[in-house]
């Protein structure tokens, strides 16, 4: 439907549609209306949401090309031609749902797209108002309303359907959702499961990382996927960190109140969906845990990383368990061993002021992302101050089960088409090309 637009005309109407989203009173309207639908996180964490990613993705768009010649390398003879996917199948989760259709809207018509949203359930209504407010700005535009379309009594029939009839599929939201993807007979990338862990050594600075550990606890409640979900504390500064933490609103959970804690937040061998996206206080008081005064975030301290330990795998609220370390080369071991059955492939991080450390965590571990002295709930999926691609979607590689393992961005959203041409012929000499295997070394 928009398949003959300018480059011009598609960067004006994704700027309008961001410009309407980042109004106060659409962000206010929305954020409101999500958190009541859904009850899962905070109204501030979805509008600040809002107001970030919107941002964020037109300054990684800006004067970005996705329509006809995107590239050309006249030594080589070769021109790159963007052309659209087509229709884009997109799933949302209810974890997520104010924020995520704005980006994947404004990334789809970036490439002259259509797109259908499937929402989960619990974030119809939500998505179904989202989706309102932009086929609006596209009718004011000139552009036709239904290049935006969702599916307003999401079932799993019609994610089926969806999944099979669309060009594209944009999966965010649980692992079920994503392997529906990926095994729907079209082309499909998705995310893997969230469990960023990060490493802290001696060397770090524990004040600046325990302020931002604090904020990216209580950002929406947790309820991001790069939300840290383990520390692993070097024995020097255990004591210290931790009190640094309760410093600001973090509760300690030991003894009986571990085993209340556990036998809450998991049911039937499931995280409980009734403390997804909770408060800490809340969740203590459904634990049955006494405590003086409101909470803002649960510490557990913890030593098993292995399958069986319920408290090494992602919890989608504020609740973060604490490991120590006495070597280096155990904290990888620890963060590998915990990432080896929940969170393979999503994020990591480390704060050191220790090159060879940080190379050393950068090498070991299965991972898409590291994170350098950033919270990775705050800078996985890109921030004003490091360079990661301003997302919602995270690939997490072969290791999480994906197709892809970087932030899905715009330059998802279009297929290229390579024009080549004849060039001055070079044959690289046999010499040059088998330098690296002597004939001398030859069984």
């Amino acid at each position: 439907m928009i398949e003959d637009y300018t480059q011009q005309q598609v960067d004006r109407l994704v700027a309008a549609i961001g410009r309407q989203g980042v109004q106060h009173d659409v962000m206010t309207r929305i954020a409101e209306f999500g958190q009541e639908e859904t009850k899962l996180g905070t109204v501030e964490g979805k509008y600040n949401k809002m107001s970030f990613k919107i941002r964020g993705i037109l300054r990684d768009m800006k004067g970005e090309r996705t329509v006809g010649i995107i590239d050309e390398d006249p030594e080589r003879g070769i021109v790159k031609i963007a052309k659209p996917l087509g229709v884009i199948g997109a799933l949302v989760p209810c974890t997520n749902p104010c924020v995520t259709p704005f980006l994947k809207t404004m990334w789809a018509i970036k490439s002259r797209n259509s797109i259908v949203f499937c929402p989960h359930p619990r974030s119809k209504a939500t998505n179904s108002l989202v989706c309102g407010i932009i086929r609006e700005v596209l009718k004011g535009h000139g552009a036709p309303e239904d290049l935006v379309l969702c599916i307003e009594e999401p079932t799993v029939e019609l994610s089926k359907e969806l999944m099979a009839r669309c060009d594209t599929v944009v999966a965010t939201g649980g692992g079920a959702m994503v392997r529906a993807a990926y095994s729907s007979g079209t082309p499909s990338f998705g995310v893997g499961v969230g469990n960023a862990v990060v490493i802290v050594d001696e060397t770090a600075d524990l004040e600046e990382y325990a302020d931002d550990l604090a904020k990216s606890q209580q950002n929406d409640n947790s309820t991001g996927c790069s939300t840290e979900n383990a520390i692993i504390l070097k024995d020097d500064i255990y004591t210290e960190m931790l009190g640094l933490l309760v410093e600001r609103g973090g509760y300690v959970v030991e003894g009986g109140d571990k085993e209340k804690l556990a036998a809450t937040l998991w049911k039937d061998g499931a995280l409980n969906r009734d403390i997804v996206g909770q408060s800490a206080s809340r969740i203590a008081r459904m634990a049955g845990i006494d405590m003086e005064g409101p909470c803002r975030f649960l510490l557990v301290p913890e030593t098993d990383t292995g399958s069986s330990c319920r408290f090494a795998t992602e919890k989608l609220s504020p609740v973060l368990t604490v490991y120590r370390y006495r070597e280096f080369r155990d904290a990888i071991k620890m963060l590998n061993s915990i990432q080896s059955h929940c969170g393979s492939g999503h994020s990591c991080g480390i704060h050191s002021r220790d090159e060879e450390r940080i190379a050393a965590v950068a090498a070991q571990s299965r991972t898409s992302r590291v994170m350098v002295r950033q919270s990775t709930g705050l800078a996985n999926a890109g921030s004003w101050s490091n360079g990661m691609p301003v997302t919602a979607t995270l690939g997490c590689g072969s290791w999480g089960g994906n197709s892809i393992s970087e932030n899905v961005n715009h330059r998802f959203f279009y297929n290229v088409t390579w024009v080549s041409y004849k060039t001055e012929e070079r044959v690289v000499p046999d010499e040059e090309l088998f330098s690296d295997a002597p004939a001398e070394n030859l069984a």
